[in-house]
């Protein structure tokens, strides 16, 4: 017999007939109008057949006519489902207080980016942006299309030359191409370039004015490397900002101590974790409450949001490591020492000097190792830059 229309969402129920009048059985449920499908005969005298829920009421008395007996042995459908999730009723109404949850936390912006731009501060663009309610917290669907959004917020920044607007999940992100302008050279007053310590002039490029030194040529702190004057004499001379580069050979003196014995943190392998149930901007931890048990530590952090497709949602779980640190002594060969002290000063050098600087040779002067130290006086011949501006004093009849 053919099966009735969403007999699923209708329900119904499979049923083992036992009894010597199944065939009568079968034909009084026909001439009744009761659909009847999955007939199979299980022996000579059983059978199990599916019937609609609500036809099942109407069996009784044709089963007291045919002299059968039934036994249910499956029920099927929505409306079985329905009584199976009132009874646990809290269950179900703690999923489907989930999935609205769910629905509300992803229907928010969580978060507004802002890409592209340098000379336009980000707060006056987030600024803008709020006042076309573009903010966390803000529902997405109340929110203006993309097109709109970022035409209004070119008319409100003029110094951008384009904005688009992009939402990607629960983040919204704005991209700013700025707008060229030329940059305006500031006004300087005409000035020298002077050398900032004792050197020898290793290369000399004067861009604008008078270079009065030569390769080779040794100077003193404070002589005039690249004059700011241009002309013979005061009649038909012309003040200019000198432009250049120089670079010549400078010593540098360094007294190092370097400790023979040195102390390292290293992680021991004990941890303790701490687990948060992440919600937006809030974290709420579960797991991992008590003191710690270390001395000294350190913690990572590990964040792992929930994602749908390509889309991050506002709900995940973030562990924090606290990891046990401990401090264990190295001790260090003399050579090591003088090695790791002149690796230092190096680096002392690059830093204060510029990193186009470059070292040309080394000599240790002195050296000594005392209450567990290594004491040395190393000199460097470093290459650097020597040329420092001097502003020109008219008075003293430049």
């Amino acid at each position: 017999m053919k099966i009735p229309t969403l007999s699923g969402i209708r329900g119904c129920v499979q049923i083992s007939v036992r009894g010597e009048s199944i065939n009568h059985l079968v034909n009084a449920l026909a001439e009744s109008g009761i659909p009847v499908w999955d007939i199979r005969p299980t022996s000579e005298h059983t059978a199990d057949m599916k019937l609609l829920l609500k036809d099942f009421h109407a069996l009784r008395p044709l089963l007291k006519r045919t002299g059968c007996r039934l036994h249910v042995t499956r029920r099927i459908g929505v409306p079985f489902l329905m009584v199976r999730l009132y009874k646990r009723k809290f269950f179900a109404i703690g999923i489907m207080l989930f999935f609205v949850l769910l629905f509300l936390l992803s229907s928010l912006v969580w978060n507004v980016n802002v890409t592209g731009n340098e000379k336009l501060a980000t707060e006056d663009i987030l600024k803008a942006a709020k006042e076309e309610g573009i903010r966390p917290y803000q529902w997405i669907f109340r929110l203006k299309d993309a097109d709109k959004l970022s035409r209004a917020l070119s008319l409100k920044l003029p110094e951008a030359s384009w904005i688009g607007v992009e939402r990607k999940g629960t983040t919204i992100t704005i991209q700013v191409v700025e707008a060229e302008r030329p940059d305006k050279d500031p006004l300087v007053s005409p000035r020298h370039l002077v050398s900032s310590s004792d050197a020898v002039v290793t290369s000399i490029y004067a861009e604008q004015g008078r270079p009065l030194v030569q390769k080779n040529t040794r100077v003193k702190k404070g002589q005039v490397l690249i004059s700011g004057v241009m002309g013979d004499g005061e009649a038909n001379s012309q003040h200019v900002v000198a432009k250049g580069e120089v670079k010549g050979l400078v010593w540098h003196e360094y007294q190092l101590q370097v400790p023979l014995v040195q102390k390292r943190k290293v992680y021991t392998g004990d941890r303790k974790d701490k687990s948060y149930l992440v919600l937006g901007n809030r974290a709420i931890q579960l797991w991992g409450y008590g003191k710690e048990p270390f001395e000294t530590s350190e913690t990572l952090t590990e964040l792992d949001p929930l994602t749908w497709r390509s889309f991050k949602l506002p709900v995940g779980w973030m562990t924090e490591k606290v990891m046990e640190v401990t401090e264990q002594q190295e001790t260090l060969q003399p050579e090591e020492a003088k090695k790791l002290g002149i690796q230092g000063a190096i680096r002392d050098i690059l830093a204060k000097y510029g990193t186009d600087s470059q070292i040309i040779s080394q000599k240790i002067l002195h050296e000594k190792k005392e209450n567990g130290k290594v004491y040395m006086k190393v000199l460097f011949e470093v290459e650097e830059s020597i040329a420092k501006e001097l502003p020109i004093v008219h008075s003293q009849g430049e």
